[in-house]
């Protein structure tokens, strides 16, 4: 069974950074491509950011592009969330989710086709 889990949130100033993690059980994260989510109060969940299996291919939901950063470390099971100059829009529980995938340069953007989901960060910016 695969389990994500989410660290690395809290509360921070504007324009401070935080770095999420995302860190996975068992011994598939190698073919899992990953992504990042958010869903602030009131709103739908949104795609934030997205890294293939390879780690060759990240895509960014644009309103964070040069901004956060996607990685991921295999030999960790972990992914990584660098988020810099965070603004109050920022704000919101973040999720990380996977799926597996047969192509290690395809990236994922839409929820649904997520297999896997963790239960999320809460992400706090002050102005």
């Amino acid at each position: 069974q695969v389990q994500l889990v989410e660290s690395g949130g809290g509360l921070v100033r504007a324009g401070e950074s935080l770095r999420l993690s995302c860190t996975e059980s068992g011994r598939t994260f190698s073919r899992h491509a990953m992504g990042w989510f958010r869903q602030a109060p009131g709103k739908e969940r949104e795609f934030v950011a997205a890294i293939s299996r390879s780690a060759t291919n990240s895509y960014y939901q644009d309103s964070v592009k040069g901004q956060f950063t996607i990685s991921r470390d295999d030999a960790k099971n972990t992914m990584y969330l660098q988020m810099n100059t965070l603004e109050p829009e920022d704000a919101a529980v973040y999720y990380c989710a996977a799926r597996e995938t047969l192509t290690l340069s395809s990236v994922f953007t839409t929820p649904g086709v997520y297999t896997y989901w963790g239960q999320g960060t809460q992400v706090t910016v002050s102005s």
